[in-house]
């Protein structure tokens, strides 16, 4: 069995990138602004709602598809307004522990937001069609893998 000196010994030297290598990296590997993906999200559940009314014919359904969205609509962008408040503050050290703590807290807000909207959910839409619900909810909740997958490619 190896022992902790054999372990460290193979394991290469941490070094920190320097601020030109850092903003290269982040040229080489643009992200996805948080808001853009929140607002994809509340187009695709507008377009979800609008498709359950026209497919049903029935208002309730659209409105159940459409408060679907809203559950993951309205809990993401108070996660990503969380999180951005976070990352205003000036030192570098306390912005890390602060982006590390936020995301715990601020993603416990999300799901407890979106737990309590599901259970206001009867007594805040007529008629409540709980399929649509969840396929509202659903659909809006993959735009997070869509958004992944058509993120701005790495440049070379």
């Amino acid at each position: 069995m190896a022992s902790s000196d054999d372990f460290e010994a193979s394991e290469p030297e941490f070094k920190p990138l320097t601020a030109e290598e850092a903003r290269k990296w982040k040229e080489k590997n643009p992200s996805i602004s948080p808001a853009a993906v929140v607002a994809a999200q509340a187009v695709v559940g507008a377009l979800v709602a609008l498709a359950a009314w026209g497919l049903t014919g029935r208002a309730n359904v659209g409105w159940s598809a459409g408060y679907g969205a809203l559950a993951v609509v309205i809990p993401a962008a108070l996660f990503a307004r969380g999180l951005a408040r976070r990352m205003m503050v000036k030192d570098p050290q306390a912005r890390a522990v602060g982006a590390a703590f936020g995301f715990f807290i601020w993603e416990l807000v999300k799901i407890a937001l979106t737990v309590a909207m599901l259970f206001a959910a009867p007594g805040l839409v007529v008629n409540l069609s709980w399929p649509a619900m969840l396929v509202g909810l659903v659909l809006t909740m993959k735009v997070y893998w869509v958004a992944l997958v058509l993120r701005p490619k790495r440049r070379t």
